[in-house]
């Protein structure tokens, strides 16, 4: 079976979500009500070759083809290519699969770009919320990492008046995201470890779960690209050393993984 008639054929328990990890920042997020949330799908290998001699082949399997993509909503973090993927986009546009895009200023082109109808595009930024059914989306504070998009940003996706996942995407260290994060108190992390290019690295990203203390903390960009990577056993041995290995989950390429409240 497909994954993503997989995810369509699940039946999500309430005050629970389902959660399919797709590589790099990439997430499927199913709701009780059924709805189906896509952040930061990159489903092709378009990054590559690299203007700067960087090898970032793709490393982890397309999961979903990107003409096979279903969502009710696809949320961007930022513009950049690995995130918002024109190439992953267009295909899923063109199938009429996609019922609405979201995400900060400079995303909103690549939306266009994609053939995204204006009007199914939907422009958010730190500290806004949107409502999809029973699910919350959150915007959060993001530091950016380079001058090619000053519009980064994360979110906490709330389902069900329940689970809580923060998607804390590309940042770097700032005190900000600590308080940026903690108020929503997620169950869950997914946070940036590769270190590279100004982003988080696996010490960093380990002392923000530990500031904000979710009860897991699931590492992601660390897998897609040789020359933009880190073994997720760092951060778990970081978050030893800080007190909380107990909180390292690590999630599978295309597994399905439930998260609830305690």
């Amino acid at each position: 079976m497909k994954l993503m008639d997989e995810i369509a054929a699940t039946i999500v328990d309430r005050k629970t979500m389902a959660v399919w990890f797709l590589g790099q920042n990439g997430w499927v997020i199913k709701s009780p009500a059924g709805k189906i949330l896509v952040i930061d799908p990159y489903l092709s290998d378009s990054c590559n070759p690299s203007r700067r001699g960087l090898d970032v082949r793709r490393q982890v399997p397309v999961l979903i083809a990107p003409e096979d993509l279903h969502a009710d909503l696809l949320a961007c973090t930022h513009s950049h290519k690995d995130h918002a993927d024109p190439q992953s986009l267009c295909p899923a546009c063109q199938a009429g699969r996609i019922a609405g895009f979201l995400g900060p200023a400079q995303t909103q082109a690549v939306f266009a770009e994609a053939g995204a109808s204006p009007s199914d595009c939907l422009l958010t930024w730190p500290g806004d919320a949107v409502e999809m059914d029973d699910i919350r989306l959150h915007g959060t504070f993001a530091l950016p990492t380079d001058t090619s998009d000053q519009t980064h940003m994360g979110f906490v996706v709330e389902v069900d008046e329940g689970p809580k996942l923060w998607i804390t995407g590309d940042t770097a260290w700032c005190d900000l995201l600590a308080e940026s994060g903690l108020p929503h108190r997620p169950d869950a992390m997914a946070v940036c470890i590769n270190g590279g290019y100004a982003n988080l690295s696996h010490w960093e990203a380990a002392e923000l779960a530990r500031r904000v203390n979710p009860r897991l903390a699931i590492p992601c960009h660390y897998d897609m690209f040789a020359d933009n990577s880190c073994d997720p056993r760092m951060f778990a041995a970081s978050l030893t050393v800080k007190g909380i290995g107990d909180k390292y989950c690590l999630a599978g390429h295309g597994v399905k993984m439930s998260i609830g409240l305690v």
